[in-house]
């Protein structure tokens, strides 16, 4: 009963309403986070920063982003996702705001903190909801849908804030962002609910759970969160996001600055450019959710075909980031650039399905949250080397490192995530 054409239609609606809201909220989530991208040349040249300064601002946000993963996906797992994501959505939405009045770069790097902190709940709410609605052979689509929102938040702001910047100041493309974010808090804690399986027909719970059988998922503890260290599948997952996500990050935040600083393309041409490539990461995270499902169908066990699936993701992007960063022509290196994103938005996609088949039910955004810290541990060390490996010699080097993070964190994944954890251990 886990197929699309056999689910009940009041769980048909209750998971289009909670994909709708967690793709708007998404989308608002990478628009704050890329508007320092975006406004990154009128910044620096209004705060007098150099290339490593804005590449340490740029960092700021991953690092509190990634120090608070470890708690709030246990924190997830136990109070519930409408709450905390609610609760996130206000704070990160102020942080974004307050960005927009600074003046200094220490005032400016505490906002950037600020707004790590309150986005900390977005991803791990998001797979704590789709395991919540979904039976688990069936998430990879939900987790590519909700994934794309990130590809698509970064594509539209380099369209929708330059605009807004030319017609005022930097300052109110943080406003904006942060006034919707606002809206979305309420919009959500008013409309999304957690299934409550006593209120539900025998057909709807049978649907929920045929790959998994029982009461819903218990309460976690601090016990159960700590005992996911012990097991190697937990280790891979975050050295292995930590490369994914180091060379996605490499391109989010200085692909705009990348192409105006190396490319020499002029501020209409460079905004139209950089949100190519993530117009494709969006279809990546789509393509990569429904192909993952069907792979894991027929695969020996869920995690075997969810594991391959990042894994070929993760090799390409290695592949097509040598050329980006060698080729001479502007076009072939947004063609390839493109590639990359839409593939690592793809292995960002089965790695967040990969969790929901890894972790055991109770643990399922624990699990996902400690992958996302090894991921943006690597996003925040890659604006900060890649600012300083570009301003010491060129952004060439900067890429290939990247790639070769990328494919350790490839290998990591391949070698160490071999089965579940279950769920007393």
């Amino acid at each position: 009963m886990s197929h699309a054409a056999n689910v009940p239609p009041r769980i048909r609606r209750s998971q289009t309403l909670a994909l709708v809201l967690l793709v708007v909220c998404g989308v608002i989530n990478y628009l704050d986070r890329a508007t320092l991208a975006v406004a990154n040349e009128y910044i620096r040249a209004d705060l007098g920063l150099s290339l490593g300064q804005m590449g340490l601002l740029l960092s700021a946000f991953s690092w509190s982003y990634a120090l608070c993963q470890l708690p709030v996906g246990a924190l997830v797992d136990k109070i519930g996702p409408r709450w905390l994501l609610g609760m996130g959505l206000v704070v990160w939405s102020l942080a974004q705001a307050a960005g927009g009045l600074a003046s200094t770069f220490s005032y400016f790097v505490i906002a950037r903190i600020a707004l790590g902190i309150g986005e900390a709940p977005q991803f791990p709410a998001a797979a704590r909801v789709v395991s919540n609605w979904f039976p688990a052979r069936s998430r990879g689509t939900p987790t590519g849908i909700y994934n794309s929102a990130s590809p698509l938040g970064v594509a539209l702001a380099p369209l929708l804030l330059p605009p807004l910047i030319a017609a005022s100041s930097w300052h109110w493309a943080f406003f904006v962002t942060g006034a919707l974010g606002l809206v979305a808090a309420l919009v959500w804690v008013s409309l999304y609910r957690d299934p409550v399986r006593e209120r539900m027909s025998d057909d709807e719970r049978a649907y929920l759970e045929a790959d998994a059988p029982g009461e819903a998922a218990p309460k976690t503890s601090f016990a159960a969160w700590c005992a996911l260290f012990r097991h190697r599948a937990t280790w891979g997952m975050m050295l292995g996001f930590f490369g994914s996500v180091y060379l996605n990050w490499v391109y989010l935040t200085w692909l705009p600055g990348y192409l105006r600083t190396e490319r020499h393309m002029d501020l209409a041409y460079a905004g139209v450019a950089a949100s190519i490539p993530f117009l494709c990461g969006f279809a990546g995270a789509l393509i990569a959710g429904w192909t993952s499902d069907r792979v894991t169908r027929n695969a020996a066990s869920p995690v075997t075909g969810r594991r391959k699936a990042v894994v070929a993701s993760m090799l390409g992007m290695v592949a097509f980031t040598i050329p980006a960063a060698l080729a001479e022509s502007n076009v072939v290196a947004v063609a390839c650039i493109s590639i990359v994103i839409f593939l690592a938005n793809a292995s960002s996609a089965c790695a967040w399905s990969l969790a929901t088949v890894v972790a055991s039910r109770s643990r399922i955004a624990s699990l996902g949250a400690i992958q996302n810290f090894g991921g943006f541990l690597g996003g925040a060390l890659a604006p900060v080397l890649t600012g300083y490996i570009a301003q010491g010699w060129s952004f060439v080097p900067a890429l290939l490192t990247g790639a070769a993070i990328a494919f350790a964190g490839a290998m990591s994944y391949q070698f160490l995530v071999v089965k579940p954890i279950p769920e007393n251990d």
